[in-house]
């Protein structure tokens, strides 16, 4: 495993509403320099059952952690039919590559499981280990779970900052 890792973690939610709430309280930690460098968006699913990602303002001024971290995993995750939104940049093949060989195949059901538990999450992929801030402070999730994953967080921002040029 690499000294850096790349951690994901994932807030399944009832409702849209009660993700975008907890996806201010994130904004306000990060703020506040509780949490560092991450990506994070929210992830829904409509009446047909397609997955869209929902970006929001960018959370860092780290150049490409701007959704296609997020954007790179929810197209592991899913298969293409079901992706109601582009995935910006997401495509970038060294960034999925990163992912992809980084997480188990019981990862990535595990992941899969947890954004189809509700209606709506929360994911955040990031340098450092949340899961205690996170779970204490997002307090709207009816299911959560992180991962780390084996892909060396430096290297991994390699490949987003060429991804964002990219794209």
């Amino acid at each position: 495993m690499s000294d850096a890792p790349v951690f994901i973690y994932i807030a399944a939610y009832d409702s849209e509403a009660a993700a975008r709430e907890d996806y201010d309280v994130l904004l306000e930690l990060h703020a506040s320099g509780v949490v560092g460098t991450y990506d994070a968006a929210i992830v829904t699913k409509d009446g047909d059952g397609k997955v869209h990602v929902h970006k929001h303002e960018k959370p860092t001024q780290h150049g490409a952690w701007t959704g296609i971290g997020v954007g790179a995993l929810v197209g592991i995750l899913f298969p293409p039919s079901i992706i109601g939104t582009a995935i910006v940049g997401g495509a970038a093949g060294g960034v999925v590559g990163h992912l992809w060989h980084g997480m188990s195949r019981g990862d990535v059901k595990e992941l899969g499981e947890a954004l189809d538990a509700g209606e709506a999450a929360l994911v955040v992929v990031g340098r450092d280990q949340l899961e205690e801030t996170l779970d204490r402070e997002l307090r709207r999730a009816d299911k959560r779970l992180q991962k780390q994953i084996d892909a060396d967080a430096k290297e991994f921002e390699k490949e987003l900052d060429k991804a964002a040029a990219a794209g």
